[in-house]
C-alpha cells in the first residue's frame, strides 16, 4: 500500500516539475482540487447509502466504517475482531 502512495506523490512531483518548466500554474489551485476529489470520493458512497434506505436495510456507523470509510480513505477494511 505504501508503494501506491509513493507511486502517487513522484507522479505529482513529476507533474508539478513539468508545470514548472513549461512555466504554466497547475489547473487548479490545490485545495479546490483536493476539495473536489473528496466530494466524488463520499458522493461515490451515495449509492450504497440509497440502495440500503430503498431496502429498508439499517445505515448505522458500524456499516459506514466498513464499507465507506475505506473506499473514500483508501485504508483498508478494518477487521472483524471474531476472526482468529
Amino acid at each position: 500500500m505504501l508503494k501506491s502512495y509513493l507511486v502517487s506523490l513522484v507522479t505529482g512531483l513529476l507533474a508539478g516539475v513539468i508545470y514548472g518548466a513549461m512555466q504554466v500554474h497547475s489547473p487548479a489551485p490545490p485545495v479546490i482540487a483536493l476539495l473536489g476529489l473528496f466530494g466524488m470520493l463520499v458522493g461515490e458512497q451515495l449509492i450504497p447509502v440509497g440502495r440500503r434506505l430503498l431496502n429498508r436495510q439499517p445505515v448505522t456507523l458500524a456499516w459506514f466504517r466498513h464499507e465507506c470509510v475505506p473506499k473514500i480513505s483508501g485504508t483498508p477494511p478494518a477487521q472483524d475482531k471474531k476472526a482468529p
